[in-house]
């Protein structure tokens, strides 16, 4: 566990320093931080994202397993409405027998907005994502998403419809969902609540979710409990986005 916290410190310490440095706008400032809205980076336009996110299967039992979860984006805008971006990942596993930290691989994402926000009933986006493993025991995974959103003033709501299909005959497909209810204060202040769940292993979760922003970068945080016996009974993800 003291390593893991280790190991979070550097990066966080090394993101601040990369803030210090930066002057820009708020990118692809998230107001979610399980479900994606309808929004792209815009052309020519970069951002680094660092996700941490934390599961902790019984809360009664801490210390028999809980893991951390990092991921590094970079994403950068090819139009207006069309981005790509690669991820690193990796994961610190602490259980009562053992510690462990790992590289657990890279991901390829790209998503595109179907017109522009408000042309069609329900704002549309398309998004893509191929995942590949550090090890050959685990499969490589395809992951489609259609996401739906829609603003009523200063509220908005956005729905992930997901499926991830194994591509090298080493995994089954899992049919999944993230949905994020918000309303934005004002330009630096979003709160929300979302759900997320997964229909094949019929495990589902709810939350608050919270986001702000300045010019330099933002940062979002949510937490989610589970509610039923087959899902963790605590998740809690931060996402903090440099944009230049």
């Amino acid at each position: 566990m003291l390593s893991a916290i280790k190991k979070e410190t550097i990066c966080s310490v090394m993101l601040v320093m990369v803030i210090l440095g930066v002057n820009s706008a708020k990118g692809d400032r998230r107001s979610y931080v399980w479900t994606y809205e309808y929004q792209t980076m815009p052309k020519g336009e970069s951002e680094v994202e660092y996700y941490l996110t934390t599961k902790v299967p019984d809360l009664h039992n801490y210390g028999n397993k809980n893991t951390w979860e990092s991921q590094l984006e970079y994403e950068y805008g090819i139009t207006d409405r069309w981005d790509v971006s690669v991820y690193q990942r990796w994961k610190q596993t602490n259980s009562k027998s053992d510690d462990k930290f790992e590289y657990t691989g890279t991901k390829l994402r790209t998503r595109y907005r179907l017109g522009e926000k408000g042309m069609y009933p329900l704002d549309t986006l398309l998004y893509l994502e191929y995942i590949r493993p550090d090890s050959s025991n685990e499969a490589e995974i395809m992951e489609g998403k259609v996401i739906i959103a829609k603003d009523f003033g200063k509220f908005n709501i956005a729905y992930n419809q997901i499926l991830k299909v194994g591509i090298n005959n080493n995994g089954g497909n899992e049919n999944e969902y993230a949905l994020g209810m918000g309303y934005e204060f004002n330009p630096r202040w979003k709160v929300g609540l979302e759900s997320a769940g997964n229909y094949t292993e019929d495990k589902y979760y709810i939350g608050p979710t919270v986001s702000w922003a300045s010019k330099k970068f933002w940062i979002g945080a949510g937490l989610l409990r589970g509610l039923n016996d087959r899902s963790d009974d605590l998740r809690v993800r931060l996402i903090m986005g440099i944009p230049f």
